[in-house]
């Protein structure tokens, strides 16, 4: 079908267009108002404008959309102003990719309308007074949310490519877009892509083992070997409980999972049970007791070994640190040969964005959203998405509502919308103890099982990897794990975030890593001095692995799944992982 165009103003409709601008520029100013308002609510008297540096901001968006007003007119009027100038990093926003953003002087005045607003929004949030450093994060970031949710992409009357989609189809993208929105409605969830297109065991969650443990808290999934002999100390991983673990499984190519099984590990993955009633007291003693310690001494027993190798990620790294600290006081840390963080923070301090979510009033929201002692796991998947907002949220409510378009085929992405239910006893002492308090990197400020940890007493060899883009757990904030433990420890900063920082297969020859060798105070004395390699850390690690003991035994016996004391339960992912 011929692209509909939508041709550019007349003089009939200047007049139109110039009411238009007017009023865009008074809701600027009322927003602008409203916002210092409410920014002065968070302090009473003590927060208040600084109104000169407000008036100067005001003073150069003014003439800012005085010049946006001319460009337009000498548009309108057939003259091409501007033309051949280098893009702005404005300009490079991928909401207005599309040319034809650019191309109709109508929508690429809307555009810069949008962006002069929201630049003028987030510099008045900037220039409030008397805030401590906390509430100027929340402020920024309520702002931030409002002007990602204002974009005039957002909008089917405002987005150039939702008009002519309309006109194209005749509206069906709109009637196939409230299918969507309805199905989404239903489901209490926004959907990222085509689940049908996924089954566990067949094309997702595929590495050959079997479920040879299960515990009410969790499965344990050994892996199939894949070389006649295999390194003799055997990798145990805990992933996150808030995810499901085939995030390390994806498919053969992503899969963390089958790379380690092809490099000589004996691989065990915990998977956690997604809470219903029965576990609406589950707390911290027993994630780490008959969870992780309960896990150790299962594959160590099955094995016959000494000790395992732990891989922690995310939350299940924290814990690991408390499980490590216990292990410690109780003179049992040689269970554990060497332990593995992924984009893990254990000292709460510098914790980003996520820290504006755990004060009393926050909590007390999410314990109203608790039914029968568990948290649904789709809240959570909401605050997540709403850290990256125009990616998660707002990029599929124009794709999957506005242009009606199909679901995209994509592992990750189901990976992301198959969410976990939490404890809710568990979840509440996470966000205070571990958040709000930072109590675990207080000595004695928290007790596990009548036993209070200390994670200074912690001397296992570690590995720490963080992503540079993270904004769940920030690099800066991952690297305080430095700062607690005392054994041998090494850094690594990998490129990109939380998901894709981590899973990273060598042969993608995606991003890059830093590592340093000196000893470094600090994060930012490690960045100044680290050196850059392309490509995954995976090499990094299983290199240092090794380093730590290259002893190799025959894959045989009870390395085989099954073939050893713990007979086969079922087949690999097991059925804790299919459960909602």
């Amino acid at each position: 079908m011929e692209q509909q165009t939508i041709d550019a103003p007349g003089l009939a409709q200047m007049q139109h267009w110039t009411r238009v601008i007017g009023l865009a520029q008074q809701r600027i100013l009322e927003r602008s108002a409203d916002l210092v308002e409410r920014a002065m609510r968070f302090r009473s008297l003590e927060a208040h404008p600084n109104l000169e540096k407000i008036a100067e901001i005001q003073a150069q968006m003014a003439n800012r959309s005085m010049a946006l007003w001319e460009q337009f007119l000498a548009r309108a009027g057939g003259s091409e102003g501007g033309e051949g100038e280098a893009p702005s990093q404005a300009d490079l926003d991928r909401r207005f990719a599309d040319p034809r953003w650019r191309d109709n002087p109508v929508f690429d005045l809307i555009r810069q309308i949008y962006l002069l607003a929201s630049e003028f929004l987030l510099q008045l949030a900037e220039n409030v007074d008397g805030l401590d450093s906390r509430e100027k994060e929340k402020l920024r970031f309520v702002t931030q949310r409002f002007v990602e949710a204002s974009s005039p992409s957002n909008f089917p009357f405002t987005n150039p490519l939702v008009i002519e989609r309309t006109i194209e189809t005749r509206g069906e993208n709109l009637l196939t877009g409230l299918e969507h929105l309805l199905a989404d409605i239903d489901r209490g969830q926004l959907t990222h892509t085509d689940g049908s297109a996924f089954e566990l065991g067949r094309n997702i969650a595929t590495t050959p083992g079997k479920v040879v443990h299960e515990t009410p808290l969790y499965q344990l999934i050994q892996y199939a070997p894949a070389t006649p002999d295999v390194m003799a100390t055997p990798l145990l991983i805990f992933p996150p409980w808030i995810n499901r673990f085939y995030i390390l499984d994806l498919n053969p190519q992503k899969s963390f999972v089958k790379w380690a099984v092809d490099q000589g590990l004996t691989v065990f993955m915990v998977s956690w049970k997604s809470a219903d009633a029965g576990m609406a007291d589950v707390g911290l003693d027993d994630y780490v007791l008959r969870g992780q310690v309960d896990a150790i001494d299962v594959v160590r027993s099955l094995l016959g070994v000494p000790a395992v190798h732990a891989v922690g990620y995310c939350v299940a790294g924290t814990v690991l640190s408390a499980t490590l600290a216990l292990l410690a006081a109780r003179g049992e840390a040689d269970k554990v040969a060497s332990a593995t963080f992924f984009t893990t923070q254990v000292d709460f301090s510098q914790a980003g964005d996520l820290n504006l979510f755990v004060d009393d009033e926050q909590i007390a929201l999410i314990e109203s959203l608790v039914t029968e002692g568990f948290l649904d796991g789709r809240y959570l998947a909401a605050t997540f998405n709403l850290l990256r907002g125009q990616d998660l949220i707002w990029n599929y409510v124009v794709n999957n509502y506005l242009l009606g378009n199909d679901y995209p085929q994509f592992d990750l992405l189901y990976w992301n919308g198959d969410t976990t239910n939490l404890p809710a006893r568990w979840h509440r002492a996470y966000l205070t103890d571990f958040y709000r308090d930072n109590r675990l990197v207080q000595p004695g400020g928290l007790v596990v099982d009548g036993t209070p940890i200390d994670l200074s007493r912690v001397e296992t060899p570690s590995y720490v990897q963080a992503g540079i883009e993270d904004h769940i757990a920030p690099a800066c904030s991952v690297w305080k794990i430095m700062d607690h433990f005392t054994g041998p420890r090494r850094f690594v900063l990998a490129g990109s975030g939380h998901i894709a920082g981590v899973v990273n297969p060598p042969a993608a020859g995606k991003y890059q890593y830093w590592t340093s060798e000196a000893a470094h105070g600090d994060f930012d004395a490690f960045r100044a001095h680290a050196k850059e390699t392309r490509g995954s850390w995976w090499p990094d690690w299983i290199a240092w692995l090794k380093g730590l003991d290259p002893t190799r035994v025959a894959a045989s016996g009870a390395r085989i799944p099954g073939e050893g004391a713990l007979p086969a339960i079922e087949d690999a992912p097991g059925r804790y992982v299919r459960q909602r």
